[in-house]
């Protein structure tokens, strides 16, 4: 159950990388920004978050295509609420933290689909493992603060997230739900 969620999280999972600068003031207010994951558990929703992230961004409402975006988390910080099992998680068997400290994200393409909302294409690490995600997001402005929702679902054996007796998906299911808020400064008027 722990294990999935992590999963999940990485996911988003996600960091964002970011570079411009008429951009570069674009800045996380960690505080107010999550990353959460929701396994199956034997059929049962568990939802997990991080703790520990960063993002970079260089975003323009006006040129999505020119954008970039990198996030990074760390894996160590994964939580499912339960002591024992957030012991779990740091494992070679879960996110392996020794070896893979950060699960990471970086754009590749950002497009317009409507009125505040985006795909943003990209690559997603964890535990070695790199695979192409599609994440929609949802753009929301409030005095001089966006907020980015969304979520997207991974495949937890695809990047090696609960192995060996863990790769039973009739225990843990394979799909992780990453869920993210996160508030920004910087971001020009959409």
């Amino acid at each position: 159950m722990v294990f999935s969620r992590h999963m999940a999280w990485a996911l988003a999972g996600a960091a964002c990388l970011a570079t411009g600068p008429a951009l570069a003031q674009q800045k996380l207010i960690a505080e107010n920004s999550e990353i959460a994951f929701v396994s199956k558990q034997m059929g049962v929703p568990v939802e997990g978050r991080f703790k520990k992230f960063d993002a970079q961004v260089a975003f323009d409402p006006a040129k999505p295509a020119t954008s970039k975006v990198a996030f990074t988390v760390d894996t160590s910080s994964a939580t499912l609420g339960v002591r024992e099992t957030d012991a779990e998680l740091p494992k070679a068997v879960w996110f392996n933290v020794p070896k893979f400290p950060q699960a990471t994200f970086e754009s590749t393409a950002i497009k317009a689909v409507g009125a505040g909302r985006y795909e943003v294409a990209g690559k997603l690490s964890i535990k070695g493992a790199v695979h192409d995600v599609l994440v929609p997001v949802t753009l929301t402005q409030a005095g001089g603060n966006t907020t980015a929702a969304g979520s997207f679902v991974i495949k937890r054996l695809a990047f090696k997230i609960g192995e060996n007796e863990w790769a039973d998906t009739s225990m843990v299911a394979d799909d992780v739900q990453v869920k993210f808020k996160l508030a920004l400064t910087g971001v020009p008027k959409l």
